[in-house]
């Protein structure tokens, strides 16, 4: 049977605290670009290469190379209105927080203020020696001048404040999440296709503990069968659509 988001806007309304978690789908409306289809960032770049620790530590200059371009796009883009309608729905007291596991701050940018970001944020760098953490400002000048940014307190290379590959997920950020996934009502599932774990595994934690589970997505995820409600379609419409509803 196919959902509509009438069906989705009554769970909602039924199933308090409702707690989003978003992934890439709801940033490629803002002209982000995604990491794992078939045109997305790793079919270009080998994360082996450009997205591992291991992979900063030997080269960071290239790693650089590859991240300050994607900080030129990403600052340049926009909320679009799936985050300025989860920013609303925050507002009318409809979601408790949003859980990401993007990196482009857009959330925060459309007005959201109770967001968990699991993947890092671009937003600042940090320095894996001495701890100095620099804001994205000074990270873009830096790089004007230099292709990789040093830390203006001991001068090694500045590290992006992204999770890469072979790191752990920022302890305080993940144990929010789970926190939150145990205690809602609803865990709304946007633009994500729910294959990157732990994060993916909040859908269980919610519903082992009597919440509710609503998917928004393109395509198929692997727990579907568990959503209540299942929506095949776009984070931005869906969304204003969503928050006209709940009015």
């Amino acid at each position: 049977m196919a959902h509509t988001v009438s069906d989705l806007a009554a769970l909602v309304r039924e199933r308090q605290p409702c707690v989003v978690l978003t992934g890439a789908g709801i940033s490629t409306e803002s002209g982000v670009p995604d990491f794992r289809s078939p045109s997305g960032i790793w079919a270009k770049y080998d994360p082996m290469e450009y997205a591992t620790i291991t992979a900063f530590r030997r080269d960071p200059v290239k790693v650089w190379e590859f991240y300050a371009l994607r900080f030129e796009l990403l600052t340049a883009a926009e909320p679009n209105p799936g985050h300025l309608a989860l920013a609303e729905l925050e507002r009318r007291g409809l979601v408790t927080a949003v859980v990401t596991q993007n990196i482009d701050g857009l959330h925060t940018r459309a007005g959201s203020h109770a967001v968990v970001e699991v993947h890092g944020s671009i937003r600042s760098a940090s320095c894996l020696d001495c701890g100095e953490r620099v804001p994205l400002e000074e990270v873009i000048a830096a790089l004007r001048d230099s292709p990789a940014p040093p830390c203006p307190q001991c001068g090694a290379v500045l590290k992006p404040d992204v999770v890469m590959f072979g790191e752990l997920l920022p302890a305080l950020a993940i144990d929010r999440a789970i926190e939150l996934a145990r205690l809602a009502g609803l865990l709304l599932v946007v633009g994500s296709s729910l294959e990157v774990h732990p994060v993916a595994g909040l859908t269980g934690e919610t519903v082992s503990a009597g919440g509710a589970l609503a998917i928004v997505n393109r395509g198929q995820t692997p727990f579907d069968r568990l959503a209540s409600v299942r929506i095949d379609g776009g984070a931005g419409a869906t969304l204003s659509a969503l928050a006209e509803a709940l009015a």
